[in-house]
């Protein structure tokens, strides 16, 4: 069970985080391709162009 107060709850609520950009760090994006997982980093630049035109739907 959590025990914070509800003191606490409306201090960490409060609370605002901002990071820098060199705090940052990438996220890795993967995706299913011909039934394997693989990272879109390791794609080549067409295939990379290709990822980034993909549009998502949902089925009815």
């Amino acid at each position: 069970m959590n025990h914070v107060t509800t003191i606490e709850t409306s201090a960490l609520a409060a609370a605002e985080l901002y990071l820098l950009d060199t705090e940052r760090q990438p996220c890795e994006v993967w995706t299913r391709v011909m039934g394997y997982h693989r990272p879109v980093a390791s794609f080549n630049v067409g295939k990379q162009g290709e990822h980034a035109e993909r549009q998502f739907f949902k089925e009815q």
